[in-house]
């Protein structure tokens, strides 16, 4: 597990304008502040992912995101054993970099515990995309992760994925269709 100490170093080179690796609800993800650009074009760099898919954000809870997206009421739970990103109505504030070639943006409140206080400790919500080459699985253990990562990110943030089995479904807010399953 994260200790604090980790956190608070996360959340400084997230701020210095880097990238990180992190334990969510069931993979690692790869992380940055959203407005950051540079951050975020490494990211898609390092996956090999176009910017038009788009980009998942995470907060720690619904204000961290409501700059971002506007959320209904009832997204705001989240489940460590389930958990769901919701693609929702994006605000004037989502850059194209984030959003892609969607008219919405994916969030998710994450229910993971060193997701959320990585959130908490940074003072914003995080891009939050699966630790994973184009193409291959997403990392579920350090040493995958490090195997594909290690070298590409500044900081590798320890902890456990978990308890979810994959990655979060994705679910279309307005439609309640599921975009991605889990």
């Amino acid at each position: 597990m994260a200790s604090a100490q980790n956190i608070r170093h996360a959340s400084r080179v997230l701020h210095g304008g880097g990238v990180i690796a992190y334990p969510t609800e069931g993979v690692y993800g790869l992380g940055c502040l959203p407005g950051d650009y540079a951050a975020v074009s490494r990211i898609l760099e390092m996956k090999s992912r176009s910017e038009a898919q788009g980009l998942i954000l995470i907060g720690a809870n619904a204000e961290q995101l409501s700059v971002w997206a506007e959320l209904p009421d009832s997204l705001l739970t989240s489940s460590e054993e389930n958990p769901v990103t919701w693609i929702v109505p994006a605000t004037d504030a989502v850059p194209d970099w984030i959003r892609g070639d969607n008219t919405g943006v994916a969030v998710r409140i994450t229910a993971h515990p060193v997701a959320g206080a990585l959130c908490a400790a940074s003072g914003s919500c995080l891009v939050s995309t699966s630790a994973n080459l184009s193409g291959l699985e997403p990392a579920r253990n350090m040493f995958v992760l490090r195997k594909q990562f290690g070298a590409l990110v500044d900081y590798v943030v320890p902890g456990s994925c978990g308890p979810a089995a994959g990655a979060s479904e994705i679910r279309d807010s307005r439609t309640g269709n599921i975009v991605r399953s889990a």
